[in-house]
């Protein structure tokens, strides 16, 4: 399979977007490498190659979601592989508004296994298309950050744009 890489300049710093050829996300995130795009998709499903082009509907949405119409990334079309709660966690992130984050725990409950926090959090970690599977609207039980692949200053500002966006 052949992808395309595209890159945007964002308030957050370069965002790095890799569609399959149907337009589907596989992976994103805020880094002008595209090495570090390639290392978050799972072996099953990375591109034998990738070439720089437009990736559209998707680099539209994430340029909507900065100029402030955050639910512009609810849309996009993504792809990633992994276990059943892994795919059930990645479908009910995309069902958290933004502007309303959760918990790990809460998120964990969410999904039918309360105690279920560290799986749960994992599915966050594992998330390659950052952004458009807003795996930042989740956090600590103490509403502390917690991790981030790209960085707890990128998560920052995401959450904060959204809180905005909600008021």
């Amino acid at each position: 399979m052949t992808a395309v890489i595209q890159f945007l300049d964002t308030p957050d710093g370069a965002f790095g977007i890799i569609a399959d050829d149907e337009g589907r996300v596989l992976a994103s995130g805020w880094t002008g490498d595209p090495a570090a795009l390639l290392a978050r998709i799972t072996p099953v499903l990375r591109p034998a190659s990738v070439e720089p082009g437009e990736v559209g509907a998707a680099a539209e949405a994430a340029l909507a979601y900065y100029d402030g119409e955050v639910t512009a990334i609810d849309g996009v079309r993504v792809l990633q592989s992994g276990g059943v709660f892994h795919q059930m966690g990645w479908d009910a992130l995309r069902t958290i508004p933004a502007g309303s984050p959760l918990s790990y725990q809460q998120f964990a409950a969410a999904l039918g296994r309360p105690s279920a926090v560290r799986a749960a959090a994992s599915a966050c970690a594992r998330n390659a298309p950052a952004l458009f599977v807003p795996c930042h609207r989740v956090l600590r039980t103490d509403g502390s950050l917690g991790g981030f692949a790209w960085g707890t200053p990128v998560k920052q500002s995401l959450l904060a744009r959204e809180s905005r966006a909600a008021r």
